[in-house]
């Protein structure tokens, strides 16, 4: 049983499929980024899972945000390292109950989802294959104290944002192509000219970088 409530699209694989887990934004939920799932290969295995918490009136989270904090303590780091534990899990889930491969894994998240997508590649590598971060940045807090570099070389990153972001300063996504670069991670990062979004743009670059790296 997973912990993580899921919905699924079906590969026109029968086994060995490529695998594409969604993580939403905050306050929103699965069926955020599944209304993606039409415009993608068909061959991908698409999970979009919801955040562990339920907030009110509606949505969930994948952690909470106290926004009248001092900036930088906005995050409630504990419940955010809490939730890269779920989703690092949820992906042995989802390797051993559907037909998918294991070593062709692709995290696809959206701001609050794109910093834990981070998070989850860089403390478990090895899980991981692809990540599409979009509209998020690197949350150093949340990361584990030291990074082998052996161990993330394999990574793929496609990095966006907004250039006028008014949730998530653009600048924070600036500072994602230098981490990635000392770390010798091969990423791409672009900015669109939207706020907190995915510009169709945005979309159709990200598409083209999938089919590449399947």
């Amino acid at each position: 049983m997973s912990k993580l409530h899921y919905i699924t699209r079906p590969s026109s694989l029968k086994e060995n499929a490529p695998l594409l887990i969604m993580c939403h934004g905050y306050g929103s939920d699965e069926n955020d980024l599944f209304s993606f799932a039409s415009e993608l290969p068909e061959e991908l295995f698409i999970i979009s899972v919801r955040a562990p918490y339920p907030m009110q009136p509606y949505g969930n989270a994948w952690y909470a945000i106290n926004f009248e904090a001092d900036k930088g303590k906005w995050n409630d780091n504990v419940q955010a390292k809490q939730s890269v534990e779920l989703i690092s899990e949820f992906i042995d889930y989802a390797c051993d109950t559907y037909a998918v491969d294991s070593k062709n894994v692709t995290l696809l998240g959206f701001s609050q989802g794109s910093i834990l997508s981070y998070a989850v590649a860089l403390t478990y590598p090895e899980k991981v294959k692809n990540i599409i971060a979009l509209s998020g940045y690197i949350s150093e807090d949340i990361l584990p104290d030291t990074i082998d570099k052996k161990a993330v070389e394999h990574l793929n990153f496609f990095c966006s944002h907004g250039s006028v972001d008014q949730v998530i300063p653009v600048e924070w996504a600036q500072k994602t192509p230098k981490f990635l670069e000392n770390l010798a991670i091969k990423h791409v990062y672009s900015e669109y000219p939207v706020g907190h979004g995915v510009a169709p743009q945005n979309f159709f670059d990200l598409k083209e970088w999938l089919n590449k790296h399947l």
